[in-house]
């Protein structure tokens, strides 16, 4: 009798890594992305998903403070994508908000993106299903909130490293 044949090899299932956290304020979500800066490195893509108001533009400022870039770090929505260069040796800050972007990756073409990727880190506000294809190692971080409760500043983020990147990357030092 024969040996069926193995799966295939799927990263997907193997390279991953996954930490959750809870946030109580907006101080914390900037810490969050501060010392999630510490782990990040030129062509790093960051996914951030969640409602309107979950922390994405927050977060994304405490990145941009723990890489030490340029520029204060405000929501690209009607500009589409920001850079922010480094004032040091680290890599550029590459910020975009796909929101208003229906389509895939096609539709980012015109940003340049997989130019940017190895020299940047990127972070997409509202990617999902749009920039998956830029690299199999990439970060992604899912905001939940309250949903209509806006005095609520409880955030409960999911950090998901997918590739070989991610992991061996250290996500479970953020919640030390």
């Amino acid at each position: 009798m024969e040996r069926p044949a193995p799966a295939p090899y799927d990263p997907a299932e193997h390279d991953r890594a996954e930490t959750r956290l809870t946030i109580t304020s907006p101080e914390q979500m900037r810490e969050l992305g501060r010392r999630l800066a510490k782990l990040l490195r030129a062509g790093d893509l960051v996914m951030l998903s969640g409602e309107l108001g979950a922390g994405k533009t927050t977060l994304t400022r405490g990145l941009g403070e723990g890489l030490g870039v340029r520029g204060a770090v405000t929501s690209p929505t009607f500009v589409i994508a920001r850079v922010h260069p480094s004032l040091g040796d680290g890599p550029p800050l590459v910020h975009v908000d796909a929101y208003r972007l229906g389509g895939g990756l096609d539709e980012m073409e015109d940003l340049d993106l997989d130019v940017s990727l190895s020299d940047s880190v990127i972070v997409v506000e509202w990617g999902e299903g749009k920039v998956e294809e830029l690299t199999d190692d990439r970060l992604q971080l899912v905001i939940h909130r309250a949903v209509g409760d806006t005095t609520d500043e409880v955030r409960h983020v999911t950090l998901t490293g997918l590739g070989a990147r991610w992991a061996e990357a250290g996500l479970e030092t953020l919640t030390a």
